[in-house]
């Protein structure tokens, strides 16, 4: 049976960060990575539309710095610029203790770029239950003009509500999932529709620079 290894998790530390930065004990760690998760599960939640394509934690002595790298800043924000207050209360609240809580918004200025985000951009365009085929063939548009060496598209399960399963997929150019220096972008999202649930993969080689 075939082993599978995630594409940025197996690049973490020669192409790829953490996408938290602080240091425990043994005792603490447990914990802390704990609220690592709560933070990241409740902004996801509650900014869903937001296209957020990355959180990144930033922990100090009593303080931590949640970076929010987005498309959309102004859902964030909200009317007069108070929802980001909302969102800091909101977690300091899910947390549960004396942890102070800062917000930095970092705007994404080229979407098709994050592969995240364009993961999203196909799923709701399934959720929106047009043709799988029409779906690839605008998200191929969109990743192209990004002007990346390689690009792959991915969508398994009740396509089109056939009764079968199947997996269909779409490559330009080349993704080399096995070379560990290749500067790989990937995301996986599922999405729940009436014939059942369907996973979006979608991978892409970056430009080099």
């Amino acid at each position: 049976m075939g082993q599978k290894t995630h594409p940025l998790g197996f690049r973490i530390g020669i192409t790829r960060d953490h996408k938290s930065s602080w240091f425990s004990n043994i005792k603490s760690y447990p914990k802390l990575a704990q609220e690592d998760y709560k933070i990241r599960s409740c902004i996801e939640k509650q900014l869903h539309n937001a296209s957020i394509s990355l959180i990144y934690i930033d922990r100090k002595v009593a303080q931590v710095q949640v970076h929010i790298h987005t498309a959309r800043p102004g859902i964030i924000l909200g009317k007069l610029g108070r929802g980001l207050e909302d969102l800091r209360k909101k977690l300091e609240t899910t947390l549960k203790n004396d942890t102070q809580i800062r917000i930095n918004l970092i705007e994404i200025t080229d979407p098709d770029k994050e592969a995240t985000l364009i993961a999203e951009f196909i799923v709701q365009r399934l959720e929106k239950r047009i043709a799988f085929r029409r779906v690839i063939r605008q998200a191929m548009q969109r990743a192209q003009k990004a002007k990346n060496q390689g690009i792959k598209i991915q969508v398994s399960g009740r396509l089109n509500g056939s009764e079968i399963a199947r997996i269909e997929s779409v490559r330009e150019g080349r993704v080399p999932l096995q070379t560990l220096r290749a500067h790989i972008d990937y995301s996986y999202k599922t999405t729940h529709t009436i014939y059942g649930i369907l996973g979006v993969k979608y991978g892409y080689l970056k430009e080099k620079k």
